[in-house]
This record gives C-alpha cells, structure tokens and sequence, in this order.
C-alpha cells in the first residue's frame, strides 16, 4: 500500500491514546474512517477532532471489541456504508496488573476478553474484507510485552504473546494464499496514553502506584509519534513487525542476546523498581 489517500481505514479503541492519534494521522492523509470505542465520549472528542483536522468521511460507533455479534454486525455495516475496506488496525487494549496468584477470574476474562479476543473478532470479521479489497492491510496491536515477559503482568503478556502468534500466522498464510493483504504486528514500548490509569489491578497491587511508575518513569514517546512509525513502517512501510521506541527495540535484543536467561535479570530488577504492595486493612 503506497497512499492511505481514499483508503477505508478502522480504527478500533480510537477514542483516546494511540487509537485516536492513528485517526489523525490517516485523517490527514486522505483517509476516509470508520472509528471506534466502548468509550463514547472520548470516541466523540477523537471524532471533532479528526474532522477538524480534515476527515472526508468519519464513520464513528461506539463498540465493545469483545462482543463477537456487535463486532460481526459492526463489519458488515462498515463495508455496506464505504463499499470497502482497506486497512483494519486492532488496537483496542487494557491492562491489567497483579502477580498471578492475586488475580481475579472476572479480571483475567475481561483483559482476555479485550486483548485478544477482541483482536480475534476484528480479525475475523474484517479480513474477507480486506482480501476482497485487493489492497488490503492488517494491523494488530500487539506488545512490548509480546516479546518480553515481565512480572505482574501475566495475563497481559499472555494475551500480548497470543496476538503476535496469530498475526505472524495469518500473515504467511495471506502469502501462501497470494492474497493481497499486508499483515504487521506492532510492539509499543511505554507510550504516554491513559492505559495505566485505566487498568485493573489485583487487590494487593496499588493501582496510584503501578499508574505513576508507567506514567513518570516507562511511558516515553507520544501517541502521535507511535502513529506515525506505525502508519510509515507498517501499513505504508509493510513491515511484518514494528517496534515502537527505544525501549522495545533495547530490550527486544535485550531478551533475544541473553535468551531465557534474561527472566533471571528481571527477576532480580523488579525487586527494586516495582511499587510497593497495597496495605489490605
């Protein structure tokens, strides 16, 4: 893909972070988009915003990635409005922090719920679109943490690692198939969105806490600046993986040097970096 000018670019989680800097960027690029979030306000915020900027045609529902018959109907309404479907980036995410053995079930089925199978959904639903297109590009979200396993964030890794399995898949199989659709797996590093502050904890995590540790010392690049490399690299680029920032491409060759052995530096790190456990009274 040479131009995202006349595209038909989705945009899942677009109502704030990296979703709604994506929106942007393909907005003044000549995108016409189809946006979405469980979250209606900010949804609505990214959609003045995008149509400032110049949007030609803005398509905006709120949606809950994780419900499969919202999102079913959600690709069948998108491709009926715009006649097609050029580009799908799966973006909406959570976060959820906590050692395993403090999690809660409702919590694990809720981050899975979104991180993964909600990418599954998206995925599904829209890639007949996509290769009918005849330029077609998959985008997934993926991790930092979808090369890295780091403590605390268990079931986040796992449904990080899941999505970067099952898009390095689908993606040989588009080229086994000969099928025009272009398939990247985005790694971001610590990316200053809201992701944080919004995430779940376990009751012995302190959620201030774990929040201001991403916030002041890990979240490093912009939304804007990660749009970009991804829109450059991936969708226009075709890069089947993209790192984004610093800290993912250091600490993916960080894992990828030291092998296994690089839990055993975690390991001893963490004790030193990480906040404090919540007082339970």
């Amino acid at each position: 893909m040479r131009t995202l000018d006349g595209k038909v670019v989705v945009i899942t989680g677009a109502g704030s972070g990296i979703g709604r800097a994506l929106a942007l960027n393909a907005a003044g690029r000549g995108a016409l988009l189809a946006i979405s979030d469980v979250n209606e306000p900010g949804l609505a915020e990214t959609v003045d915003l995008v149509k400032a900027a110049g949007a030609r045609e803005v398509r905006a529902d709120t949606l809950d990635v994780a419900d499969r018959a919202a999102m079913a109907s959600y690709a069948a309404a998108v491709a009926e409005q715009f006649g097609r479907v050029n580009v799908v980036v799966n973006n909406a995410g959570v976060a959820l922090a906590g050692d395993f053995t403090d999690l809660a079930y409702d919590d694990i089925d809720w981050i899975i719920g979104i991180n993964l199978t909600g990418v599954l959904n998206g995925t599904k639903e829209f890639l007949p679109h996509l290769i009918a297109s005849g330029d077609g590009h998959l985008v997934n979200l993926s991790s930092l943490f979808g090369l890295v396993a780091m403590p605390g964030q268990s079931i986040y890794n796992a449904t990080k690692y899941a999505v970067r399995g099952m898009t390095e898949a689908i993606r040989i199989e588009m080229l086994a198939a000969g099928h025009p659709v272009g398939v990247t797996a985005v790694h971001p590093g610590g990316i200053k969105t809201a992701i944080a502050r919004n995430a779940r904890v376990s009751s012995k995590e302190d959620q201030a806490k774990t929040a201001q540790l991403f916030d002041k010392k890990l979240a490093r690049m912009t939304p804007e600046k990660a749009a970009s490399i991804i829109v450059e690299q991936g969708i226009l680029g075709g890069k089947a993986r993209v790192l984004v920032g610093l800290d993912a491409h250091l600490l993916h060759q960080f894992g990828r040097v030291l092998g296994s052995r690089y839990q055993d530096v975690v390991a001893r790190v963490s004790k030193r970096v990480m906040p404090e456990k919540a007082k339970i009274v």
